[in-house]
């Protein structure tokens, strides 16, 4: 069984009076573990794609399986449920409550599970040591670097230990230096275990992946490194 398993996918929106086909009949699977990018040009279906991957959109028609459940049968809160503790999120601008010091924004998704409040310092404590920004921990995002704040974006992504690592764009608001730290960090995950899947249109990101899922009119093709 593989981890994530989608079965003729189709997506359409409707935009004035043109109907645009955003994703073909997709039909892919991804094992566990996989470091996979998905590239293309801007309007190819690859951020809708990730959308549906992580539940943030739906698919018009076909099925969508994640660790072997039929995802596209679930009622609302119970894809709220699995997006929460299955799957993490890297954006491209951060999405860091601002109020929030780096320590409370990383707790966010333990505090929605209802971890208890010892539990979430310890596991806050540990998230931020990883990310290297231990010291940071009471700095509010503002405060921080860009590089500093997509740390804390992968660490609260990481914080429940989900299945799969979702990044979209994650260096596209970073300098060459910085994006490159970033990079390295979310690739030392995926050595740990992770499944990580990036959205990007830097062929030199895309190129490190050793899969890539390239998307073209709404149209997959597959490739492996």
């Amino acid at each position: 069984m593989s981890l994530i398993e989608l079965d003729a996918i189709t997506r359409t929106f409707t935009l004035g009076a043109a109907t645009v086909n955003a994703l073909r009949n997709i039909t892919v699977a991804i094992e566990a573990g996989e470091y996979v990018a998905i590239m293309g040009a801007s309007g190819s279906g690859k951020s809708t794609l990730l959308n549906l991957l992580g539940l943030l959109d739906h698919p018009d028609s076909g099925h969508y399986r994640l660790e072997g459940r039929d995802v596209t049968t679930l009622s609302a809160d119970e894809q709220a449920a699995l997006r929460r503790d299955r799957i993490g999120f890297v954006f491209q601008s951060f999405h860091l409550v601002p109020r929030l010091t780096a320590a409370e924004n990383v707790a966010l998704p333990l505090v929605l599970a209802g971890v208890a409040p010892e539990l979430r310092r310890q596991r806050v404590a540990e998230a931020l040591g990883k990310v290297g920004l231990s010291e940071r921990a009471d700095h509010r995002p503002d405060e921080l670097s860009g590089g500093q704040r997509q740390r804390i974006a992968i660490a609260r992504a990481t914080i429940m230990r989900p299945a799969v690592l979702l990044a979209d764009e994650p260096t596209g608001n970073l300098d060459r230096h910085t994006g490159a730290e970033v990079t390295e960090l979310l690739e030392a995950l995926n050595t740990a275990g992770a499944t990580l899947i990036i959205v990007t249109h830097d062929p030199a990101l895309g190129q490190r992946a050793r899969r890539r899922l390239m998307m073209e009119d709404g149209v997959l093709s597959d490739e492996r490194g």
